[in-house]
């Protein structure tokens, strides 16, 4: 792509959030994914309870948080993979509240997860041409006729040849999927997701279990979904990469969105340091404090030897 072209789409993607207030919920000025009220329980635990979200347009989005926050929980309420108690989301407008994942996915929003998804006895062409929507050949009695679905099974393995060529794994393309890396893998599942020319990109931990030498690549392929149009949103723990590659990040803790903002922005939020560090919890006390609470304790204790007496 022409560095222009790249410099613009990421010029747009920031001039949309200037200005914006760092405040869960806020408007976007042009959102692809909007979320309202969404709640998952299981039992007693409340694992995501998101009041309000807006995920922009064209841009690169993390969604960042503790171990626990509900940050994939939540990914699933979203791509039809699991379902919500409470709350509703849009997509493009759409309603997509209780439509299961494959047409979620049909609509153009697709997701990779944590832990890699590939058919490890297919091999990895074959893992690529299952990514595609809408096969004429899947239907029983069309598939005995090969005149009605060549012609896109031909279009479908050029599409893959050419992703394949992208990623870097045309030369795996009658491997079996089982016998690549963690890092080929996680190319896999992307490269995949592509298939279906989506227009949302949700990664969950695209760089886990991934070694150094995959890393930039990964990085560069994720930068260069949204050069090409399309809008990311993905989970992520590494603060460096997070920082590298995003335009905005929405930060949850205990289910709930906290707080949202650039990424310079949010790292040093006390917010956010608070939600993965406890620092109104673990930080030493001030000489007041430890005052304080002196004073508490020999009031108690005075309490305590007026009641006996």
């Amino acid at each position: 792509m022409h560095a222009d072209a790249v410099t613009t789409r990421k010029a747009a993607a920031l001039a949309a959030f200037e200005g914006l207030p760092t405040e869960p919920g806020t408007p976007k000025p042009d959102p692809i994914l909007v979320i309202d009220k969404v709640v998952r329980r299981f039992g007693g635990l409340t694992a995501v309870d998101v009041e309000h979200l807006e995920i922009q347009r064209g841009a690169i989005t993390a969604l960042i948080g503790p171990n626990g926050a509900g940050k994939t929980t939540f990914f699933n309420q979203l791509t039809g993979f699991d379902s919500a108690d409470e709350g509703s989301w849009t997509f493009n407008g759409k309603q997509l509240k209780g439509v299961p994942a494959h047409r979620v996915a049909r609509q153009g929003m697709v997701r990779t997860f944590q832990l890699t998804k590939a058919l490890s006895r297919l091999t990895v062409m074959e893992n690529m041409r299952l990514g595609a929507q809408s096969q004429r050949g899947e239907n029983f009695f069309r598939a005995l006729i090969p005149g009605i679905w060549r012609g896109q099974e031909n279009e479908i393995t050029e599409r893959a040849e050419e992703l394949l060529e992208r990623f870097k794994l045309a030369a795996k393309r009658d491997d079996f999927a089982g016998s690549l890396s963690g890092g080929q893998r996680k190319l896999l599942e992307m490269a995949r997701a592509l298939m279906v020319g989506p227009e949302l990109v949700m990664l969950d931990e695209p760089m886990a279990g991934v070694n150094p030498a995959l890393t930039q690549s990964l990085l560069g392929h994720v930068k260069d979904l949204r050069e090409e149009g399309m809008t990311v949103l993905f989970v992520e723990h590494d603060m460096d990469m997070v920082r590298d590659i995003s335009d905005w990040v929405v930060v949850m803790a205990q289910g709930a969105v906290i707080a949202e903002g650039p990424p310079d922005t949010i790292m040093s939020d006390p917010r956010v340091v608070d939600a993965y560090l406890g620092a109104h919890h673990d930080a030493p006390l001030s000489a007041e404090e430890t005052e304080e609470q002196l004073q508490d304790a020999e009031a108690e204790l005075e309490s305590e030897i007026e009641e006996k007496a």
